[in-house]
């Protein structure tokens, strides 16, 4: 096993979510704070306390992701009207219209920019990354 790098100074660092979302399984940061911008890795319809998805529909589930999206907005200071770009990964991209309907309803105008693909997405429907511009101070 090769020796550990030694810890660079990062000008970015891993946004504190406390309870609001469990710890990923996975090596990476829920969101992370580079200036002004925050940047929040993919979420996925599940239930923070339980870790149950929630919803059977693309509906149900685009509504907690969003849910889920806004509490980590919240916890680094800003909410869902500071997002500026959004990454939509559909399990079946004919979803896109009952997606864009929800989406359209939750977020506030105006909309930031988005890219929605299909993906592979092991079980759920919807899966959302964000960056959004949450100015520090």
């Amino acid at each position: 096993m090769p020796d550990a790098k030694p810890e660079s100074k990062r000008s970015w660092a891993p946004i504190a979510l406390g309870a609001v979302i469990p710890a990923p399984a996975g090596a990476y940061s829920v969101a992370v704070r580079a200036g002004g911008l925050v940047f929040v890795s993919g979420q996925i319809p599940k239930d923070p306390a339980t870790g149950a998805v929630v919803g059977n529909d693309v509906e149900g589930q685009t509504r907690q992701v969003l849910k889920n999206l806004d509490a980590i907005l919240r916890a680094a200071g800003g909410t869902l009207a500071d997002v500026v770009s959004v990454t939509a990964y559909l399990a079946d991209p004919d979803d896109w219209g009952s997606f864009n309907a929800v989406y359209r309803e939750v977020m506030p105008p105006p909309y930031p920019s988005r890219t929605a693909v299909g993906a592979v997405l092991r079980g759920i429907r919807v899966e959302l990354s964000a960056v959004a511009y949450i100015p520090i101070g």
